[in-house]
């Protein structure tokens, strides 16, 4: 069987064991470069994959993340952010990784062969009709990855697969197929590299778009997130400052108000009477905020 593209060994990797450290890491670091080109290639997928990621959201169904080994770890770091960058519930997201909590200390290979740990993973977090799950694997041919993505179809879940490797069955099977077809690695076959990164920046497309269909980017400002510390308690104010044009101590003030809700303070400052007209406002605009503002404004 040809193997996938993942495995071969790259042209310009001979010799890379004996090579000058800093000849290696250009080499590595053209790796990456040549790898995040790929996505370029993908953005229809991506831009498909996210409004079905949203729709489920906003209709209040989950979004699960399914994956094994290094893609698993792309997949969850994307997953973890979403509550805190864009005030998504965290009941609204379910992260799916091969070996579970025993993968963040020792990243086994053996869970990502075992399909019946993936069936009763997406049957134990319940994801089902509404729900939408995403399952990655560089291979594309994750045993793990597969399972995860049939069994969450047959509970009526929508699939959205990620794969790096042209005609790999994790897509075949998929509403909506990534194919970030990256080349071969510098050091064969270690996927964490340029797959790895090339992942990463499709993730980080991915939830972006996510965040702004769901009205909760403004401006290229994240005015749904959640600030719990004392530096994103500063951003918050700093949002309410540039969006408005109102002073640092008023923009506190308005978030005070607004119980922390940085959507909330903006409208405040924006014309509406109090948090409760805010509210509705809010409401009436399904959350996005520039409609909000126009319809305070009106």
């Amino acid at each position: 069987m040809q193997p996938a593209r993942t495995e071969e060994r790259h042209d310009n990797a001979k010799g890379l064991d004996v090579m000058r450290p800093e000849i290696a890491l250009r080499l590595l670091a053209a790796g990456q470069q040549e790898a995040a080109k790929a996505v370029d290639r993908a953005i229809e997928p991506i831009s498909a994959a996210a409004r079905l990621a949203a729709d489920s959201l906003a209709s209040g169904g989950r979004l699960a993340y399914a994956g094994a080994g290094s893609s698993g770890l792309m997949a969850m770091a994307d997953a973890l952010e979403l509550p805190g960058t864009y005030g998504i519930a965290r009941e609204q997201i379910a992260i799916l990784i091969a070996g579970g909590a025993a993968s963040l200390t020792d990243l086994a290979g053996g869970y990502e062969d075992d399909m019946e740990l993936a069936r009763f993973d997406v049957r134990g977090a319940g994801i089902g009709a509404g729900d939408c799950l995403i399952s990655v694997s560089a291979s594309g041919f994750t045993p793990y990855a597969i399972a995860a993505a049939e069994e969450a179809r047959t509970r009526g879940a929508r699939i959205i697969a990620m794969a790096n490797n042209a005609g790999a069955p994790l897509l075949q099977a998929a509403d909506v197929a990534i194919l970030i077809e990256t080349p071969p690695e510098i050091v064969s076959g270690s996927t964490r590299m340029g797959a790895g990164t090339a992942q990463k920046i499709a993730f980080n497309m991915f939830s972006t778009m996510i965040g702004i269909h769901l009205g909760h980017v403004l401006d290229g400002h994240m005015v749904n997130l959640r600030a719990d510390n004392i530096k994103l308690r500063g951003r918050a104010i700093r949002i309410v400052c540039d969006i408005t044009r109102v002073t640092a101590a008023e923009a506190e003030r308005l978030l005070d108000l607004a119980g922390g809700s940085v959507k909330l303070a903006i409208l405040l400052a924006s014309g509406a009477r109090d948090a409760a007209h805010a509210e509705h406002a809010l409401e009436r605009a399904d959350h996005n905020l520039r409609r909000a503002i126009a319809i305070v404004q009106a």
